[in-house]
């Protein structure tokens, strides 16, 4: 199974950035946009930087905060990457190259 080995959550107290920099046992690394995932129920708590920073590694090699709210690392790992995520909103708009990001 392929778990995850380290963790880095990126952003700060002032910012709604909810991404997570994720480390997994085969070595793969990514970065992933938890914040669609966040807002209703008991995940809601979790929009709070102070308390979203809490997550830690579960033994089962997936993600958890102290509320109980988690993460499998499988589903963590079909997640796309932040930057395939930005590359595939990008489009250019009136054939002059400018970028544009949805």
């Amino acid at each position: 199974m392929n778990e995850v080995k380290e963790l880095k959550v990126l952003g700060d107290n002032h910012s709604t950035d909810y991404r997570i920099w994720l480390k997994f046992s085969d070595g793969e690394e990514r970065t992933v946009d938890l914040h669609p995932f966040l807002g209703k129920g008991f995940s809601a708590e979790l929009l709070k930087f102070d308390n979203f920073q809490q997550v830690f590694i579960e033994p089962g090699g997936g993600i958890a905060w102290p509320n109980g709210y988690d993460f499998c690392p499988n589903f963590l790992r079909e997640l796309p990457a932040v930057s395939e995520v930005v590359t595939a909103s990008a489009r250019i708009v009136s054939g002059n190259a400018t970028w544009r990001s949805w």
